[in-house]
C-alpha cells in the first residue's frame, strides 16, 4: 500500500572515504551528474555528507579578500617554492574535513512520505539508506521520492479500492465509491460500524499518492454507543 524506502532506494551508491580530496570528490560529483554524496569509514558506516555547495563554500573561503594579494619581493629559490607546494598538498582539504555531520540518515523500512518530510525538515535533498548497524547501502534522493507521488488518479484509487477497502478492511467490492482527482480522494458509501470511518480515511491516507481525503461515508450501526 505504502512503498517504502527500501524500493525506491539506489542500491548502487557514489561515496568518499574521510581521505579523499577535494579534487576526487568534485571529479566524482562532475563524472557522475550528482550534487552530493555520503562520506564512510572503513567499516561502511556514514559519518558525514559531503556535497558541491562545501566546495564551493571551503574555495569562497580560500579567496576571501587578503588571501589572494600579490605582493613584491625578493625571488624565492626553486628549493623553497618545492617546499611551499610540498606543504600546501600536505593540507589539501579533505572530505572528512569539508563534510557536513552527522548525516541525516533513514532506514529502508521507512515509509517515503516519512522520508520526504525529513528532508523538507533537514533541508536535504538526499538521504542515505544504511542498516541496524549504520553501514551504508544505498541513497534516496528527493527524485526517487517524487516519482511515488507523481502517480496517476487511476494507480490511486484502484490501490484504495483494492489494497484499503477489499484486502485491509475485507469490505464487498463496491460497497464503497472511490474518487480521485489530483490526488484527492473522496469516500462514498455506507460501512457496518461508525468506528470503520476513521480506519478507512486513515489507511487512505497511507496509500503513495495521496494528497486529500474528503471522507463522505456513512454507517450502519453507531458501536461509539453504550449497550441501553
Amino acid at each position: 500500500m505504502s512503498r517504502t524506502v527500501g524500493e525506491v532506494m539506489t542500491s548502487e551508491v557514489v561515496e568518499a572515504r574521510r581521505e579523499t580530496s577535494f579534487k576526487d570528490v568534485a571529479r566524482l560529483l562532475d563524472g557522475h551528474g550528482i550534487s552530493g554524496l555520503p562520506v564512510v569509514d572503513h567499516d561502511d558506516k556514514v559519518v558525514g555528507v559531503i556535497s558541491g555547495t562545501d566546495l564551493i563554500r571551503r574555495q569562497a573561503a580560500g579567496s576571501a579578500p587578503g588571501r589572494g594579494r600579490r605582493f613584491r619581493g625578493p625571488v624565492l629559490r626553486r628549493s623553497t617554492r618545492r617546499a611551499d607546494t610540498a606543504t600546501a598538498a600536505a593540507h589539501a582539504p579533505t572530505a572528512g574535513e569539508l563534510m557536513s555531520t552527522p548525516a541525516v540518515t533513514v532506514h529502508p523500512e521507512q515509509r517515503v512520505a516519512d522520508a520526504a518530510r525529513v528532508m523538507e525538515r533537514h533541508h536535504v535533498d538526499r538521504l542515505p539508506v544504511v542498516d541496524e548497524e549504520d553501514r551504508l547501502i544505498g541513497i534516496a534522493t528527493r527524485r526517487d521520492l517524487l516519482r511515488v507521488f507523481l502517480r496517476t488518479d487511476e494507480e490511486i484509487r484502484r490501490n484504495v479500492s483494492d489494497e484499503v477497502l477489499t484486502r485491509a478492511m475485507c469490505l464487498p467490492p463496491q460497497a464503497v465509491n472511490v474518487m480521485v482527482r489530483d490526488g484527492m480522494v473522496t469516500l462514498e458509501g455506507q460501512l457496518e460500524h461508525r468506528t470503520d470511518l476513521p480506519l478507512a480515511v486513515r489507511l487512505t491516507w497511507r496509500v503513495d499518492g495521496v494528497v486529500g481525503v474528503v471522507n463522505s461515508l456513512t454507517f450502519r450501526v453507531d458501536d461509539t454507543d453504550p449497550p441501553g
